[in-house]
């Protein structure tokens, strides 16, 4: 009898652990997808504003504040569950220097893809009419009253692909070198609240620099999902054939910009921080601490 009570107390901490896991994936995916939605209905929304009103609500100024205000308010939206990552090459970056386990790789990429493609389909209904006035209902994606832009990024018609992948690596270099030096609390950090208004600046500050070139996507699953939705809603299979097969680039160039940046700023940085000067954790955040998931703890598996 003895046994067997060891062996069911046993089997309900299994169970217990389980559902804690997967509670908390259901909380990080809900929330990225969350995040990545804000994040691209005001930035697409600023884009599809201005290139349908020909200039008249706006230029590329407007576009910049749309995505580093979209960026700023998609992290206010579920920074302290998710992390707010809105972007592969960040969750990819995570993984690589150790601070996200890579089975959470997976369910990030597809919260991300999903909130962006979501984003894409909520602007073209909102701007249905807008850009079919614009473009007379021809949706193309060349051409002066070319509208695929609104959504996914394309090339400059002088821009070359090798110049066009490093534009890409440098810029995501810059996201992650800085979103490092934000985070890093032995070195001058965001101040506690505003890391959101911290990093819609950082987004702003690359667009204005960097952005004219290819649209600086810095960020594959913010391309890849609206790309995808464009494809399927009328723009066709050209999407993808655009800037001499444009389309791998914001996919592949970032995610070696966000590993190169990340590791720059270690090199530089963080290696030199005096070792009995490392900081406590600031507070609880559930995107990182899954680990904690191994021990006997029932408190979050009460409804499950």
């Amino acid at each position: 009898m003895l046994e067997e009570g060891k062996i069911e107390q046993r089997n309900k901490t299994g169970r217990r652990t389980t559902c804690r896991i997967r509670k908390k994936h259901v909380r990080v995916g809900l929330a990225e997808t969350l995040s990545t939605f804000v994040m691209m209905v005001f930035g697409l929304g600023s884009v599809a504003q201005v290139v349908t009103g020909g200039g008249v609500f706006g230029d590329f100024l407007s576009i910049n504040l749309g995505f580093g205000l979209g960026v700023a308010m998609g992290v206010h939206a579920g920074g302290k569950v998710s992390g707010a990552h809105m972007n592969a090459a960040v969750t990819f970056t995570m993984c690589v220097l150790g601070r996200l386990s890579w089975k959470m790789l997976p369910l990030y990429v597809i919260a991300q893809l999903l909130g962006s493609f979501i984003a894409a389909g909520t602007i073209f209904a909102l701007y249905y009419d807008s850009i079919n006035h614009y473009c007379g209902g021809n949706l193309t994606v060349f051409g002066p009253k070319a509208t695929a832009g609104i959504f996914a990024t394309y090339p400059a018609p002088y821009l070359s692909i090798q110049t066009g992948f490093l534009d890409q690596v440098l810029g995501t270099a810059m996201l992650l070198l800085c979103l490092m030096s934000l985070a890093d609390k032995r070195n001058q950090p965001a101040p506690t609240g505003g890391e959101p208004v911290a990093i819609g600046a950082l987004v702003l500050l690359i667009g204005v620099s960097m952005g004219s070139n290819s649209g600086y996507a810095i960020n594959p699953t913010r391309d890849l999902g609206p790309r995808i939705f464009t494809a399927i809603a009328g723009w066709g299979i050209d999407v993808f054939r655009a800037g001499n097969n444009w389309w791998w680039v914001p996919l592949v160039a970032p995610l070696v910009g966000g590993v190169t940046g990340a590791l720059i700023y270690k090199a530089f940085v963080e290696l030199f921080h005096p070792k009995d000067k490392k900081p406590k954790p600031s507070g609880p955040s559930e995107h990182i601490p899954l680990d904690e998931c191994k021990k006997d703890n029932t408190d979050e598996c009460v409804n499950c």
